[in-house]
Order: C-alpha cells, then sequence, then structure tokens
C-alpha cells in the first residue's frame, strides 16, 4: 500500500506534468525512420511454428515499408485513405504499418482469425480501399468480398493466393526502395481500432499520430524504466489493439528497441522455449496465458535460463495467487495495465514510485485525467459504480492518448463523448480512498 508520502509525489507529478507534443508528428518516423540510418540496429525477430526464422534490422524494415508505400500510391491510395492489414504477428504487418503510416493514410489493423460475419462489417464500416492479408484470413474475406464495394484492392501475403489477389513479393519485388513520408499534424488520424472479438459491433475507434506519445510513458512504466540495457520485449497479443500496438510494437520502436514476433498458436511449453531462446526481458501477457503459464510450469526457473526483468498483463484483474507465482517463480512483479478498445496507457501501477492495490486497475499516469461519471457526466466519489472516463484536457493541455472519437460518427460517438470533454471508455470502475480504481465489467460493446 501507497504512504502519504508516495501519494502525495505522485499527486505532484501529475500536477507538474506537461505533455511535449509537437505540432508536427508521424508515428512511421518516429518508429522506424530515425533509426534506420544505423543498419545494425535490430528490429525484429521473427519465428514460425514450423521453425522458420529471421532478423530484421530498422534499415529492413524501412526500405520494405518504401517499396510497398510505392505500390500503395500506384493502387492510388492518398492521404486518409483507410488501408486493412488482416496478418497475424509477421514481419509483413509491421511493415505494412509503417508503409501506410509514413504516407499519412489511415492504418485499420484487424485480427486475422475473425469470421466472415465479423470482418465484412468492419471493412464496410472503414470503407477501406485495399486489404493486406495472409492465408489466415483469405478465405474469410473471399466469402464476404462481393459485399463490399469500396475493397478494390487485395494484397496477398505467404501462401495467401488466387483471383484478384495480387501477391505480395510479386508487386514489392521491383519497386523502388526509397520514398519521402508525408508531413502530417500529430492530430492528423492514423489509426481505426476495432474490438477483436467477433461478438463486438463493429464501432471503430479513431487514433490521431500523437496517440503513441500518449502512451510510451505507461509503457516505460510498467516496464521498469524501459530501456535498459539488453532488454527484448515479447507479447503474443495481436498487432491489432491497443495492447498490442500501443503498449507492444509501436511502443517498442519508439525506444528504438528490437522485439520478438511469434506466427503461431499460443502454447504454455512454447512460450517458455521463446522466453528462453531469444533472452526475453520484458514481456505482456494476457491473464489466461499466465494462468496457462503457471499451470504448466509452476516452477519454471528450475527448468528454464530465463532473463525476464519485467512482466505486464492486461484485461481482466489477476488473482493473488497469480501474482505470488511471479513473484516467487519467476522472479519479477507483474504490472497490470488497462487496455481498452482504441486507448491504454492511462491507468497502471507505478511500481516502487506509487505502489498500487494487486487487482486494481491501478491509478492514472501523470498526464491523464481519470474520473468515474454517472449517466449525466458527473464525477462519482469513491466507493460508487460509474462510467470510466478520461478527459481530453489535463493540466491545461490536451491529452495525447484520448481517440479523436469514433469512425464514421457513429451514434455510439454521442455516447463516447459526453459534455465537457469526457471520453467514455465503456468501463465499469469505482474508485477507492486510496485513490485505485476498481473494474466493475463492461456498459457496452464499444
Amino acid at each position: 500500500m501507497a504512504s502519504d508520502s508516495q501519494a502525495g509525489d505522485q499527486q505532484q507529478r501529475s500536477r507538474s506534468f506537461r505533455w511535449r507534443v509537437p505540432a508536427r508528428f508521424n508515428i512511421a518516423d518516429d518508429v522506424c525512420g530515425r533509426w534506420a540510418g544505423d543498419r545494425g540496429r535490430f528490429a525484429l525477430y521473427y519465428e514460425d511454428a514450423c521453425g522458420f526464422s529471421s532478423a530484421h534490422t530498422f534499415w529492413d524494415i524501412q526500405r520494405e515499408a518504401n517499396r510497398l508505400s510505392n505500390v500503395l500510391a500506384a493502387l492510388a491510395t492518398v492521404a486518409g485513405d483507410r488501408v486493412a492489414v488482416v496478418l497475424p504477428q509477421r514481419p509483413e504487418a509491421a511493415i505494412a504499418l509503417v508503409s501506410i503510416l509514413q504516407m499519412g493514410a489511415i492504418a485499420v489493423p484487424l485480427a486475422p482469425r475473425l469470421g466472415p460475419d465479423a470482418l465484412a462489417p468492419r471493412l464496410r464500416d472503414s470503407g477501406a480501399h485495399l486489404a493486406i492479408v495472409d492465408e489466415t484470413a483469405l478465405p474469410a474475406l473471399s466469402q464476404v468480398r462481393h459485399r463490399l464495394p469500396a475493397l478494390r484492392h487485395v494484397i496477398g501475403v505467404g501462401a495467401a493466393v488466387g483471383r484478384a489477389v495480387r501477391p505480395w513479393a510479386a508487386v514489392v519485388e521491383h519497386a523502388s526502395p526509397s520514398y519521402t513520408p508525408k508531413d502530417t499534424a500529430a492530430a492528423d488520424p492514423a489509426l481505426i481500432l476495432y474490438p477483436d472479438a467477433p461478438a463486438c459491433g463493429a464501432h471503430g475507434v479513431l487514433l490521431a499520430q500523437r496517440a503513441l506519445l500518449g502512451n510510451v510513458g505507461a509503457y516505460a512504466s510498467a516496464h521498469e524504466c524501459f530501456p535498459q540495457d539488453a532488454d527484448l520485449f515479447w507479447s503474443p497479443i495481436d498487432w491489432v489493439c491497443s495492447g498490442g500496438l500501443l503498449q507492444g510494437l509501436l511502443a517498442t520502436w519508439h525506444f528504438g528497441r528490437p522485439l520478438l514476433a511469434y506466427n503461431g498458436p499460443f502454447e504454455a511449453g512454447k512460450a517458455f522455449a521463446l522466453l528462453q531462446h531469444y533472452a526475453v526481458r520484458n514481456c505482456l501477457l494476457e491473464p489466461s496465458a499466465l494462468q496457462m503459464l503457471q499451470q504448466t510450469l509452476p516452477d519454471p526457473r528450475a527448468t528454464c535460463d530465463l532473463e525476464l526483468r519485467t512482466l505486464a498483463s492486461s484485461g481482466q484483474p489477476l488473482s493473488e495467487a497469480t501474482h505470488k507465482w511471479s513473484r516467487e517463480k519467476l522472479g519479477v512483479t507483474i504490472s497490470e495495465i488497462w487496455c481498452g478498445t482504441g486507448i491504454s496507457g492511462i491507468l497502471g501501477p507505478g511500481a516502487a514510485r506509487w505502489p498500487t492495490s494487486p487487482g486494481s486497475l491501478g491509478q492514472p499516469y501523470p498526464g491523464h485525467r481519470v474520473a468515474v461519471l454517472d449517466h449525466q457526466g458527473a464525477v462519482l466519489g469513491a466507493g460508487a459504480v460509474g462510467a470510466l472516463a478520461v478527459h481530453r484536457v489535463c493540466n491545461g493541455e490536451e491529452d495525447p492518448a484520448v481517440p479523436l472519437g469514433f469512425w464514421q460518427g457513429h451514434a455510439a460517438t454521442d455516447a463516447g463523448l459526453p459534455g465537457d470533454g469526457w471520453f467514455l471508455t465503456g468501463v465499469l470502475a469505482a474508485t477507492d480512498a486510496k485513490g485505485d480504481f476498481w473494474y466493475h465489467g463492461r456498459v457496452g460493446d464499444v
């Protein structure tokens, strides 16, 4: 439990915190372009379920992204156009995101295992004119493509071949590796994120280029002053949601550090093998994955040579038993960070700086004004359950982590953007006397 002095220190930090968001900012340049000049700086280590592995520097990623940008431009993609990336963790997914974002276009990452009834409304809602898929998603897309008049082009990665599918390797092979990125404003739209659960509705959350800057502080805190020497990040969460992107791929690359990508089903034995073989130091896992690890190998350090330095979790609150297992058997304290659809990095633990109660959502990170509201938009006191919301302005500055709104001005927009600048997260929560936030379920689909 935090002492009075620790709580006071956090409050002072929050009051004095100021965002340093430049007027012009582009995610792709921040996470790849500025590191690509160092040809020996590794960005990505890749392995698939068949055992194939490869390594890629930022220079490699940037050159391939430039090639793809030239291809997309030839297919009439311009700033503001939506391009869907329906891929698992693989190099092409990261390359595609860099390529789209540096064009000033809007990336629409979608879970590759969505069925046709979930994939179609997301593609229709976003109005994507081009989709990049591999063999995982192509069968579902083929069933609904005739219902998507805006979708004019499909680029197939790996074994994704078929009628009216342009092979990735063929289209990028002869494209120029040189490309001049667009000069984008920090407030320009960059990403549309949808719930990755098939049952959730197709209400896309629109994020600005600056959203990354609103998340990296939470990422660095959750991973104990990331980056440290030899830090290497891995998470099995696909790069299609706030956790996988803003607390994973993009945040790691913001700091110029490498990460591991694994394209295969999550299995506890394989996860321990990856952690050991690649000397993973930083990890983000969902509660279900942590439970699988705990059940499969109760005492992992007895048989595995692990280098794990930090471990974060997102999703449902963890049990005290899981926290205890991690401390005693993995040697790390789990940081629970809250990730919603299109928003993350606003609540979490501050480790030794402001310890929070196990099982809670934590407290607001500096730069974020978070509260629990009633149905009329009034802030509720401790103990009352209401809607978890984050304000667009904190300390007189715009909060870069807050989404621009809902894509296409859905009816849900009015519910998600109540008066006085609050953005509703779709989650029910309550605060306690110490200032910790506690999860109480979901308001509905966001």
